[in-house]
């Protein structure tokens, strides 16, 4: 499915997969720095600031392509109106339950930025930061689950995945 913001949930897709990259040349980095004697200060902490990132960025993209594991043991059993009720309500739920995540962490993001705070570990970065890239990707979330929920109640079934890239080929 095609929207207007299917550019920013490949954005955020892209990012969170450079996240993720960066992730593993930090760690390689690391091995290899220890192995000639050089380490890295903080770079544990790095390596989860950019993992948490690349998870929650590509959130959103995720959703759009199908590739979260919809559970459909109960949902499948339904026909005709139930079913398009049932998935309803659960599209409700997820834009709900996203869209609450979504607000707290931006708030938590904000009272880190208010207050200062830094990471209790070596490289002491402002806590904002990470918690930023968890906030968009949530958000980013959210407006996805909005999106498939609108469209199901206007068109009655849900939205076709989008078909770029692998994860769709049959």
């Amino acid at each position: 499915m095609k929207t207007p913001l299917s550019p920013l949930f490949l954005a955020f897709g892209v990012a969170g997969a450079l996240f993720i990259l960066a992730t593993l040349l930090l760690q390689v980095f690391a091995i290899f720095g220890r192995l000639v004697g050089v380490t890295l200060g903080g770079h544990d902490a790095y390596a989860g600031y950019f993992l948490a990132a690349g998870s929650f960025l590509t959130l959103a993209y995720a959703l759009r392509r199908g590739d979260h594991i919809r559970v459909t043991l109960i949902i499948g059993r339904f026909e005709g109106g139930a079913r398009l009720a049932t998935e309803i309500f659960c599209l409700a739920v997820a834009t709900f339950l996203s869209g609450y995540f979504a607000f707290y962490s931006g708030k938590l993001a904000w009272g880190s930025w208010q207050f200062g705070e830094v990471s209790t570990e070596i490289d002491a970065t402002p806590l904002w930061i990470p918690q930023l890239s968890m906030a968009l990707g949530v958000t980013a979330l959210a407006l996805a689950f909005l999106e498939e929920l609108v469209y199901v109640l206007r068109h009655r079934r849900l939205p076709p995945q989008d078909d770029t890239g692998p994860a769709n080929v049959e």
